[in-house]
């Protein structure tokens, strides 16, 4: 165990390294309208570009922590800190949608490392006592990234050029790199565990290509061949990995995880937030900037309100979780953000701003009394020796989520806008998004098309909100799984944990 001071300063380096990883998830929110226009990207590539990110975090979160517990944390931490870096650099240079598609997937790759290896150093820097405050710091650095995010984003887009959205983790990532060298200690976890290689596979293939071909029939139709075959192709290849699993001597998932009614309910709770959560994040940059003609920073400011409910919420749950219980108040949570989404469909081109600040406001405190306590139930569940893998299969089930929902709720935008664009009998040009849609009425000065575009993209968010306020509503019921008060988690150190004092 480091020594007293020495801890708290490992905790303060990894805390910037969660900040890097925070601001690069929703930074790019507001840069997408920018990204359509300057990249001539489509709306699908905006969704593949926030898509390949999550999806390859979500898939590499548990061989990662598995081949950092055998090989040692702090050296897997620093080589996955230097790859965050040059991805980074590399989407700010990336001169089409492919190449930025690509350095975001690297990107997701490095974050797959990053986060599970601090939560695995914060259990054995910290004892018992000293863990809940460290965990409370950490979880409130990764939160910090989510209002940063888009303010700073917003200020750099109005004043440089898109790319140094990403160029802003550079110094964190450089700050962090010495940090963790100085501070954090060497530590492993079971180094006898083999990597499940067929499984780490088939998870990767049946993601990637359901994603894919969800995308594929929002940009071709859902009787296309290949997003077909894509969907087929990744249903299985799940199906596959779900029998491995229970073939498997050393599965990548545990799936006995999944007999605890805390553990399952709260991680399928967990995620269907991050579903609504992240379409949503999709979908309002645009209107604020297509429909609402603000700037970047402008677009920063006004997601403000989803933010601040949030951490509201997330205050305000704690108490309410010691009265009430986790089933109360994650079903209050689900139904503040199923009304709110549903409020939220009624948005038009013609709605002043309070409309969309009280609605997005009620969502985020929907969110904090649904994500933390869900969560709390679901780690609650965990025996210490199954905290490692239990952890990360609940982050990657709700990186599943996000990138499901930008993929889904995307789609169905999509369909809806380009509906109504092609009843107009609109340029093709103005098919490719909102933005782009914007952009070719103004440069015909037609007022007539740029206010059909608006209501197009109106339309289609209102099916997308429609479709993950449902989801939401059917979480409501799913709440019932949870137990009324989840156990206490049992404390500890994991067996077979080994860590060596580098501080």
């Amino acid at each position: 165990m480091a020594s007293s001071k020495a801890r708290w300063l490992a905790l303060a380096a990894m805390a910037f390294c969660t900040l890097a990883v925070g601001l690069d998830g929703t930074v790019l929110s507001v840069a997408l309208p920018t990204l359509a226009r300057d990249l001539g990207a489509s709306t699908g590539d905006l969704q593949w570009f926030t898509t390949s990110y999550l999806l390859v975090l979500a898939a590499a979160l548990l061989p990662a922590g598995m081949l950092g517990d055998r090989f040692g944390r702090k050296r897997f931490l620093l080589g996955a800190l230097v790859l965050f870096g040059a991805a980074s650099a590399w989407c700010a240079w990336a001169t089409g949608a492919g190449q930025l598609i690509a350095a975001r997937a690297v990107l997701g790759l490095a974050s797959a490392v990053i986060m599970p290896l601090i939560g695995a150093v914060l259990t054995v820097v910290f004892d018992d006592a000293s863990r809940p405050r460290a965990l409370s710091v950490w979880v409130s650095a990764n939160a910090l990234g989510i209002p940063l995010g888009p303010l700073l984003g917003g200020w750099l887009l109005d004043h440089f050029w898109w790319g140094s959205v990403f160029l802003i983790n550079l110094p964190i990532v450089g700050f962090g790199l010495l940090a963790v060298s100085a501070w954090v200690p060497e530590s492993y976890g079971d180094r006898q565990r083999r990597l499940d290689l067929p499984g780490v596979l088939l998870s990767a293939t049946g993601l990637v290509a359901m994603t894919y071909g969800i995308i594929e029939a929002g940009e071709r139709g859902p009787d296309e061949a290949r997003s077909l075959l894509a969907l087929g192709v990744g249903a299985a290849a799940l199906i596959a990995l779900a029998i491995w699993q229970r073939r498997a001597s050393a599965p990548l998932i545990d799936l006995d995880l999944f007999r605890s009614r805390g553990f399952t309910g709260g991680s399928i709770l967990a995620t269907i937030a991050n579903f609504a959560f992240f379409g949503l994040l999709f979908a309002l940059p645009q209107l604020f900037q297509a429909v609402g003609a603000q700037d970047a920073l402008g677009t920063g400011v006004r997601l403000l309100p989803v933010i601040g409910g949030l951490m509201v919420g997330a205050r305000l749950a704690d108490a309410l979780v010691a009265r009430a219980g986790t089933r109360v108040v994650v079903a209050v949570g689900l139904t503040m953000m199923a009304v709110a989404l549903l409020a939220g469909a009624r948005t038009g081109v013609d709605t002043g701003y309070g409309y969309v600040a009280a609605w997005i406001t009620v969502a985020g405190v929907g969110l904090g009394f649904t994500m933390p306590p869900a969560m709390s139930a679901a780690l609650a569940a965990l025996t210490p020796h199954r905290s490692g893998v239990g952890n990360g299969l609940i982050q990657a089930m709700r990186q599943v989520g996000s990138a499901v929902g930008v993929a889904v709720l995307g789609t169905v935008l999509n369909a809806g806008y380009r509906d109504r664009v092609d009843a107009a009998g609109l340029p093709a040009a103005a098919r490719d998004s909102a933005a782009s849609g914007v952009a070719v009425a103004q440069q015909a000065g037609d007022p007539g098309m740029l206010d059909t575009v608006r209501h197009a993209f109106t339309d289609g968010m209102a099916a997308a909100l429609i479709t993950s306020g449902v989801v939401a509503a059917v979480g409501v019921l799913l709440a019932l799984i949870l137990p009324r008060r989840g156990p206490r988690p049992a404390t500890g150190a994991e067996p077979g944990v080994l860590a060596e004092s580098g501080a």
